[in-house]
């Protein structure tokens, strides 16, 4: 009886450790390519910005303040791409990569945990048959209970 309760209780245990895993660890991966696609856009567009410069040099001078005008925006709007991969980088990506190793230390102390159960479970059945086979003998129980103790 007491080990059906206990077994049940600790089933959840294993399974929120690892659901935790495969989804922290797919968010954290789709954030990180998010971050790389935006900073790669960001890439292209200051290419952008450079080829609009370059040429706004051969045109005549109406064409060309445009032109430089046009570069100009858009690198202002690179700033902003640029600040948001940086904060994307520091305050999403970064601190959900902490929860991986929180995530491993979990899956160990649940592990040690497993172990540490089986163990006291296996006490628990050797002491309940020590009991079945011999109810009056209250001296091996009791030198068993010490031993298992120690």
């Amino acid at each position: 009886m007491l080990r059906r309760h206990v077994s049940t209780g600790y089933t959840h245990l294993p399974q929120t450790v690892k659901h935790a895993e495969k989804y922290l660890g797919e968010v954290c991966h789709l954030l990180g390519s998010y971050t790389r696609k935006t900073a790669k856009l960001r890439d292209k567009a200051d290419l952008l910005v450079a080829q609009l410069f370059d040429l706004s040099g051969t045109e005549d001078r109406e064409v060309q303040l445009g032109l430089k005008n046009l570069a100009e925006d858009l690198a202002m709007v690179q700033d902003y791409r640029q600040a948001q991969v940086e904060r994307l980088e520091t305050r999403v990506v970064a601190p959900l990569k902490a929860y991986g190793d929180i995530i491993k230390n979990k899956r160990a102390d649940v592990k040690k945990f497993s172990s540490d159960l089986s163990r006291e479970l296996k006490e628990l059945q050797t002491l309940e048959k020590i009991r079945l086979r011999n109810p009056a003998d209250r001296q091996s129980i009791v030198s068993f209970t010490h031993s298992a103790d120690s």
